[in-house]
């Protein structure tokens, strides 16, 4: 159990979040875009919220910053998440910009809104589940492109509930958080994505 627990939280890591909100966007939407303007959005958002986080988590450690993916203490969290920060606010603007893709546009804002929610928190000497803020990001835009393009993704939202549960089980079994730190990060990920509803809905 402990095994399964702990591959679960690595394969339900935020880092995929901002990715596979992308992916679920391209999917969902019936909106028409062509094959060269997915990737022009899929590819660069790849690279800028998985690859490159990994190549600076990976320098983090060598110098000591960080000790393991899941930085578990306080301190270790806050240069992981100015970096996260730095990054999304680069998608945003260069990558997809108001004017286009204007559902994507928001979630990343959403996304941004979380990991500040996140970040002050920490320094308010409080660490909430990173894991689950990016789960509850994840189903509430399922559910605002649900509602937004009329398309029933009930499947994929009770797949992302599940893996929520999951997430939530293998952060608490392995005493990584408390229940409140899960509960506020699950909360915080379904609130930032609801704010910012009303400007694409």
């Amino acid at each position: 159990m402990r095994l399964f627990l702990k591959i679960t939280s690595y394969l339900l890591h935020p880092l995929f979040i901002p990715f596979a909100g992308t992916i679920a966007y391209f999917l969902i939407t019936p909106k028409y875009s062509p094959l060269e303007v997915q990737s022009g959005n899929i590819l660069p958002i790849f690279i800028l919220t998985i690859i490159i986080p990994i190549i600076f988590y990976l320098i983090l450690r060598n110098l000591g910053i960080v000790s393991s993916v899941f930085m578990p203490n306080l301190q270790e969290r806050k240069y992981p998440l100015y970096i996260s920060l730095g990054l999304l606010i680069m998608v945003l603007f260069k990558v997809i910009p108001n004017n286009f893709t204007i559902e994507l546009h928001y979630y990343f804002l959403g996304l941004i809104a979380a990991l500040f929610s996140a970040l002050v928190l920490l320094f308010l000497n409080f660490k909430c589940s990173m894991h689950l803020l990016g789960m509850g990001s994840l189903l509430m835009f399922l559910i605002n492109l649900s509602i937004h393009f009329e398309i029933n993704v009930t499947i994929a939202i009770s797949i992302v509930t599940l893996l929520s549960g999951l997430a939530a089980t293998s952060r608490l079994y392995l005493n990584a958080h408390t229940k409140a730190e899960v509960l506020i990060g699950f909360a915080i990920g379904l609130f930032t994505q609801l704010f910012t509803v009303k400007f694409w809905l």
